[in-house]
């Protein structure tokens, strides 16, 4: 996401270095480039119009001071005016009332009854939640039936009432969570192919009886403008509370989520990052903004390991390092720890200059991380702490056990030698590795 417009952005951005000041000559041809890039990736052309305008205005009555150049002023001002218009400041969700109640609303096929799962078991791992899932949606084939899928894959219990009125499930599901302890409760309203009296008049009635904490619009990122007119026409009807994003993993040209805050002051609050059950990120203005110029969100990676590695951990990992003690062993640990933060592409991509360098283009097969193991799982615990013990009748035996050849296993050792030194390195010069 946001890729063609932050290479775009960050293209015009460069025409500036070397200049003495900033002037009107000298960023207008910038200024058309950012122009042409935000409009091309579908942002509303009023907002686009504001952006520019602010941008320019800001940068000509701006003093460069002698220790800065005018491309880093420049930058600096792009980066602040594109956290405005992505809403300045995180929006927490409700977590604190017992129970809390989210309505989830949105079309058919923006992905909501998906997102109501990974929100579920984002509030159960990160909140520590007892979540119950709601299935309201009596309409359209199936979609009961996904949504005890997704609770059984979760383990989240889901309470449902096959074709029963909504009103009544609802109901029924708010004594049932008080009789069982569920904190949150998250419901899983119908959706339609389009706005429709209807299906407006059965969220009022819910809203009007279950008064949610939160009532949450999920929007399919790739609808491009036409995202606007329906979040105007929910807002009419719903007091909402933010709005969730999905399919941002996808070819999306993310102009939505430059337009979604300024135009109906409504708060990002999520945006679907995968498929899977754990593919669903909060929305951080200025970490998007970052990522949108290849600037990095390292802050999000820190908080993908904080999850999967403790302290003492990296601590201890640190200090073998500095030794020079680290071994296959150790790799092997890493690498399943590794495997937990999800695809390895989705992590090169938040480090800083990914695009730059090309690591936004880069596929990882799973089955390289499968052969790595396969190769390590089959030495013995003495040739994993010591491997230069490794000669050619031991690398014979593993290859037979691992099924992979002598030539991928002296690459893998080769290669743990050459990171074994560039570790060491790195943990000397006081800096922590992440894993």
């Amino acid at each position: 996401m946001f890729e063609y417009m932050g290479d775009r952005i960050s293209n015009a951005i460069k025409n500036i270095k070397g200049m003495g000041k900033i002037t009107e000559d000298n960023i207008s041809d910038a200024m058309r480039e950012i122009r042409m890039a935000l409009l091309e990736a579908d942002v509303n052309y009023e907002v686009v119009k504001e952006f520019v305008r602010n941008v320019k205005e800001k940068a000509l009555g701006m003093e460069v001071g002698k220790s800065l150049k005018p491309d880093e002023v420049f930058i600096k001002l792009v980066k602040d005016e594109l956290i405005t218009l992505l809403g300045n400041d995180y929006v927490e969700l409700e977590t604190k009332k017992n129970p809390t109640i989210i309505m989830m609303a949105g079309l058919q096929g923006s992905g909501k009854t998906t997102t109501v799962g990974k929100l579920a078991n984002m509030l159960r791992r990160k909140h520590k939640k007892n979540p119950l899932l709601v299935a309201c949606d009596i309409y359209r084939p199936a979609a009961i039936e996904q949504l005890k899928t997704i609770g059984k894959e979760l383990n989240i219990t889901v309470f449902e009432r096959g074709k029963e009125k909504p009103l009544d499930i609802v109901k029924e599901a708010l004594d049932y969570a008080k009789l069982n302890n569920h904190d949150y409760i998250i419901i899983d309203t119908a959706g339609r192919l389009h706005i429709d009296e209807e299906l407006m008049g059965e969220l009022v009635s819910i809203n009007e009886i279950v008064k949610p904490d939160e009532i949450l619009l999920v929007i399919d990122a790739m609808m491009g403008q036409d995202a606007i007119n329906v979040i105007k026409g929910f807002n009419e009807k719903l007091p909402l509370t933010g709005a969730i994003l999905t399919k941002m993993d996808g070819n999306t040209k993310g102009g939505v989520a430059l337009s979604v805050r300024h135009l109906t002051n409504i708060p990002i609050k999520f945006i679907g990052t995968s498929e899977k059950m754990d593919g669903l990120s909060e929305f951080y203005p200025e970490r998007m903004a970052e990522r949108i110029l290849d600037m990095g969100d390292i802050l999000s990676i820190a908080e993908k390991v904080e999850g999967i590695i403790n302290e003492d951990e990296a601590e201890e990992l640190t200090k073998k390092m500095q030794r020079g003690k680290y071994d296959l062993e150790d790799f092997l640990t890493n690498l399943k720890q590794i495997k937990k933060l999800g695809p390895l592409e989705n992590i090169l991509k938040m480090l800083p200059g990914a695009r730059k360098m090309g690591l936004n283009n880069i596929t990882i097969n799973p089955k390289d991380f499968a052969h790595i193991e396969a190769i390590i799982l089959s030495m013995t615990p003495y040739e994993r702490k010591n491997p230069d013990v490794l000669k050619n009748s031991r690398k014979l035996r593993i290859s037979k056990g691992s099924g992979r050849s002598v030539e991928e296993i002296n690459r893998l050792l080769k290669q743990f030698e050459q990171m074994k030194v560039m570790m060491k390195q790195v943990s000397n010069g006081n800096m922590k590795l992440p894993f």
